[in-house]
């Protein structure tokens, strides 16, 4: 068995911070999000991995590699515009072959990792078998429509009610799939977009009408798709709050408190009234000073923070913070500099945010 992982795209409700890097590589609990995929799919025992990414890529190639670093053979395709989920099968064809595969789109996070659903797939034996999730918006997902335990249709973000069963990023297929994306058709092309994409739903659809196989999964834990900050601060909480505690350093000064589930690298250096309250990830070679770092937090590698105070928030490596005032929900990316303004007059905020950024003040 196979699996197809997606790493392209241009991550457009990700900007500013889309701007210089795949998103993909954004980390969350301190780990980048392609390399969560990677961990779940080998974790299900899946060896033989390719990965979609944008045309001329080096960033997820620099950090995946070969895929040995998991005991894995990965192999690379490019997409030249993009063009859908539909269409990265089309072109992973070649590399698939005949065989089953597991397609999982790689800003897709989930409890317990894949491995159970790929044993469900293959005891199965169906064509198509999709993982679905109950949410309470599911005008924003496609969703499945169950009728007598059976699928009967997929809608992509339906504008009334069918369910409330996201499809989630996750699919196992056989090569029966390969048939069902070529017939799909260019939808409309989508606000914010130049070109019109081939669509996944739309093959599902297509095996369902044609009398294939088609089963399913309920997700009975937590899943995340985090394609918006908000789904990026939640899918941190969510994985922050399964960690255990592991503190690799031992520059920690005894009048620091730490509670909570902690993880902390090392060569950081902890010093002065800084309060620690898990669960948090902090990096390697940190430095904290009189600061309170709260629940829901990570913090990457070598971050300086002196007199701070940040909650439930991602913050990037190489960043500064030396600011009073409290930075709840927030995430800054590589070496950003965060300080506090002087009391002066006239006062004022200076700003530099990219587009399609929310400040608020």
């Amino acid at each position: 068995m196979k699996a197809l992982i997606t790493a392209g795209g241009h991550g457009t409700r990700l900007r500013p911070l889309t701007y210089t890097h795949n998103k993909h590589l954004i980390p969350i609990a301190n780990r980048p999000m392609i390399c969560r995929a990677m961990d779940m799919v080998t974790e299900a025992g899946i060896r033989d991995v390719i990965i979609n990414v944008n045309k001329g890529d080096t960033e997820i190639r620099g950090l995946v590699g070969d895929g040995k670093a998991w005991k894995a053979r990965v192999q690379y395709i490019e997409q030249e515009a993009p063009l859908g989920l539909a269409h990265v099968v089309k072109i992973a064809q070649p590399y698939i072959g005949k065989d089953k595969f597991l397609y999982f789109l790689g800003d897709n996070i989930l409890a317990g990792g894949v491995k159970k659903y790929v044993k469900e797939f293959l005891k199965k034996g169906s064509s198509c078998h999709l993982l679905l999730s109950r949410v309470p918006d599911p005008e924003r997902f496609g969703v499945a429509e169950v009728k007598k335990g059976k699928i009967v249709r997929t809608v992509e973000k339906p504008k009334e009610y069918i369910s409330n069963l996201a499809v989630t990023g996750v699919y196992l297929y056989d090569h029966h799939i390969f048939e069902a994306v070529k017939s799909v058709k260019p939808g409309a092309v989508l606000p914010g977009r130049q070109i019109a994409e081939l669509d996944i739903p739309s093959a599902h659809q297509w095996l369902i009408d044609h009398g294939y196989k088609v089963t399913f999964s309920e997700v009975t834990g937590w899943w995340k798709d985090t394609g918006k900050p908000k789904d990026l601060l939640e899918g941190n909480q969510l994985i922050l709050s399964e960690i255990q505690t592991k503190i690799e350093t031992k520059d920690i000064e005894p009048n620091v408190l730490i509670q909570g589930k902690v993880r902390i690298g090392q060569g950081t250096k902890i010093s002065g009234r800084s309060i620690i309250r898990g669960p948090l990830v902090i990096g390697e070679n940190c430095i904290i000073k009189d600061s309170y770092i709260g629940p829901f937090t990570s913090i990457g590698n070598n971050a300086q923070i002196t007199d701070g105070e940040i909650e439930h928030s991602i913050i990037f490596n190489d960043t500064s913070i030396n600011c009073s005032q409290r930075i709840v929900d927030s995430i800054l990316g590589e070496g950003s500099i965060i300080t506090s303004c002087h009391q002066t007059l006239p006062s004022g905020h200076q700003l530099f945010v990219g587009d399609n950024s929310m400040v608020e003040l």
